[in-house]
């Protein structure tokens, strides 16, 4: 715990919103009003947007009882915002508490849930451990484990198999993901699909970067997406490199690094403006900084083509399928961990290219620029593929119902 605290304080230094609520992260909360609740957790951004769907239709489907989002991150707990505004009597907020036995056991003491769903990889022990006293029926949904995870938790088969086999249900992405549960010891699993395929681009962000297209006329635009530390600087070097007057949009993951890439951009002496400004590039930009939150899907609708952060260094890959969603071609390096089966299929459908490192990146976005036809025939590709794996909220839907059906009986 000093540790952690520590962690706190200095993940604080760039996110002060890390220093807020604290006692939740103990299971301490305020009072919370009666009657049956639905527990989902999804611990950042990106598990958050993608459990947009099965919330939607949760509160549908159960229109007597409530349901409580939790979160690890505070920029998970800001990418919820929006959905509980949406529903502010029925859908709530709160951190989940770090994985101490006592201050799991507040927490569920204290909203007495009806069942709860863990979002992709959320494998706590404890937590689990206080459920299973408890009675109450746990499921891992959108559930995903890359062969690197696989050996991780091998490795720690004396805690880790236990509490995936006490797991009521996991609803896993691919077959290949299941396999992987199964072999580390989750006992109920089926293959439901991607929940991040059924989440819809709001309307208003795309007609935001349609206006934006409008707006900056014959430029073209390419978009490095979600990008992560150390991936800035190299696509960076390779773009002051190209002749070409392509405007880079560049967009970092995570908002408390948006100061330090605009530096980057600024020591390589490439004309720059920030989205925060709210003035659009000029001839003059080079590069586009997108400094904001929640824009993204006006992002994709802007560029011709997107390389997708995370995947030029071994960080796994963000998200392609929000991308695909919005028709943008993406290009992807070569670590794709996070996103295996769905870039295997991207690749294969036409929607997405494969790229070795940033310099092949930059030449490969240049090149696509420069031929409209090809461009027009991946973005009707993404569309495609975006549009046929769909399906897997009313999957995983129907196996949550199978865990709340015997609670209802009750």
């Amino acid at each position: 715990m000093p540790l952690v605290w520590l962690r706190l304080l200095w993940r604080s230094r760039r996110q002060p919103e890390y220093l807020q609520h604290i006692g939740e992260r103990h299971g301490h909360y305020p009072p919370s009003s009666g009657g049956p609740l639905i527990w989902l957790h999804a611990v950042s951004v990106g598990e958050t947007r993608a459990a947009e769907p099965l919330v939607e239709l949760l509160l549908q489907r159960y229109p007597e009882h409530r349901m409580l989002l939790t979160h690890m991150t505070p920029t998970g707990r800001t990418a919820g915002r929006d959905l509980v505004q949406r529903h502010p009597d029925r859908l709530h907020q709160a951190y989940l508490p770090y994985d101490l036995p006592a201050a799991c056991g507040r927490f569920l003491d204290h909203y007495r849930p009806r069942v709860g769903l863990l979002m992709e990889t959320e494998i706590w022990p404890n937590l689990i451990a206080a459920a299973k006293r408890r009675g109450l029926p746990l499921a891992l949904v959108n559930a995903r484990l890359s062969t690197r995870s696989q050996r991780g938790y091998s490795r720690l088969a004396g805690l880790s198999r236990p509490a995936i086999a006490a797991l009521d249900a996991i609803a896993a992405q691919t077959e290949a993901d299941a396999e992987r549960l199964r072999a580390v010891g989750a006992r109920q699993t089926v293959v439901c699909g991607n929940l991040k395929f059924d989440v819809t681009p709001p309307p208003e962000k795309l007609c935001l970067g349609a206006h934006w297209r409008q707006a900056l006329g014959h430029r073209q635009v390419w978009l490095a997406a979600s990008t992560r530390e150390g991936e800035e600087a190299l696509l960076l070097d390779a773009f002051a490199r190209l002749p070409q007057r392509h405007l880079l949009l560049l967009v970092p993951r995570h908002p408390q690094r948006f100061a330090e890439v605009a530096e980057l951009i600024a020591s390589r002496q490439l004309a720059s403006c920030r989205r925060s400004s709210g003035s659009l590039p000029d001839e003059e930009t080079r590069v586009w900084l997108g400094d904001s939150m929640g824009e993204m899907p006006a992002y994709y609708a802007l560029a011709e083509i997107a390389l997708i952060g995370g995947t030029l260094l071994p960080f796994g890959g963000q998200n392609l399928i929000e991308a695909a969603a919005c028709g943008c071609p993406v290009l992807l390096g070569p670590h794709t961990f996070n996103f295996a089966q769905a870039s295997v299929d991207a690749i294969a459908c036409g929607a997405a290219r494969r790229v070795a490192n940033a310099d092949e990146a930059v030449a490969t976005a240049a090149e696509l620029l420069q031929q409209p036809q090809q461009l027009a025939r991946m973005r009707a590709a993404a569309r495609g593929f975006s549009q046929a794996h769909r399906g897997a909220t009313e999957r995983t839907a129907a196996l949550i119902d199978s865990l709340m059906a015997p609670r209802a009986a009750g």
